[in-house]
């Protein structure tokens, strides 16, 4: 069974391995996959689901296939842009965003309400996250949490009032490890990216790709995987962390989500192989900030 952390002081238990749910949001994926892989999780112990509101019918796959188990899982869920009717990052928009996610996950509660990549300056403003906190006050919300890297992430850190964070923490996108985890002992933190985006599977630079950056800092700091996959030694990284409360995959395929249970229950990297891929960023980090 997958093992479970507890996200900061919120009460909250996760499982140390989340699904993301952008895949599932494709119409593309059969109703009856996306049903099979969303039980199969629950089955297997995965209790984190994360999704958002721009992940196309994530959230309503998530409702329609899930209401019946909704004690046994923790639904975190983006907040505060994309509802109609409300400007984006407002405190409007964030209450009405809340109803509107309750509403179509067919819950009484969010378990992790994210602002996404909220800038600085609308958080400095205080609107969003007194908005937030009113949802934590009457019950609709368990925990507020800031979702994002860099500046940003920081400011939401020094403020105090988030019960927890999510951010890019991978063996190419190391920065958060010294500059963020440090000073949110008491708060929950959601490791997003933990497989770099796969950049292992391109045998020259993916120009114009997603993992691009990642792809270059990969093949910059020299790993090595010591006879193991990749993907393997990416998941096990994040999990070697004790602050990580849960690192989320997203995937749609069945098989992947098995393979990366069957990484997570060998654990954490021993400390001679996670402090060299510690090293290895340290020593060749020029400037690399976390992945938006």
């Amino acid at each position: 069974m997958i093992s479970r952390r507890p996200y900061g002081k919120s009460g909250l238990v996760v499982s140390a391995l989340g699904l993301g749910a952008v895949q599932i949001g494709d119409p593309s994926i059969e109703e009856a996959e996306v049903a099979a892989l969303l039980n199969y999780a629950v089955d297997a112990g995965i209790n984190l689901i994360d999704t958002a509101r721009s992940y196309g019918c994530s959230e309503e796959r998530i409702g329609r296939h899930l209401a019946s188990r909704r004690d046994d899982i923790v639904i975190s869920t983006k907040i505060g842009y994309g509802v109609d009717g409300y400007q984006d990052w407002t405190g409007p928009c964030i209450t009405a965003g809340i109803e509107r996610a309750l509403r179509i996950l067919r819950t009484d509660r969010i378990d992790i309400a994210h602002l996404h990549s909220c800038p600085r300056e609308t958080l400095e403003s205080g609107d969003v996250i007194v908005a937030l906190e009113k949802a934590r006050q009457g019950g609709k919300v368990r925990a507020i949490a800031y979702s994002g890297d860099n500046d940003d992430l920081a400011f939401a850190v020094r403020t105090g009032r988030f019960d927890g964070f999510m951010a890019s923490l991978n063996i190419c996108d190391q920065r958060v490890i010294e500059e963020i985890l440090p000073d949110i002992a008491a708060q929950g933190f959601i490791a997003k990216r933990p497989s770099a985006n796969h950049p292992w599977r391109f045998d020259e630079r993916p120009v114009g790709d997603y993992c691009e950056e990642y792809w270059l800092r990969w093949r910059a700091m020299g790993l090595a995987n010591h006879g193991h996959e990749w993907g393997e030694t990416a998941i096990r990284f994040a999990f070697s962390l004790p602050q990580v409360s849960s690192a989320i995959i997203g995937t749609g395929n069945m098989e992947h989500l098995k393979q990366n249970i069957a990484w997570l229950e060998k654990g954490g990297l021993d400390a001679d192989w996670f402090g060299e891929l510690r090293a290895a960023f340290r020593q060749h980090d020029h400037g690399w900030v976390g992945e938006i």
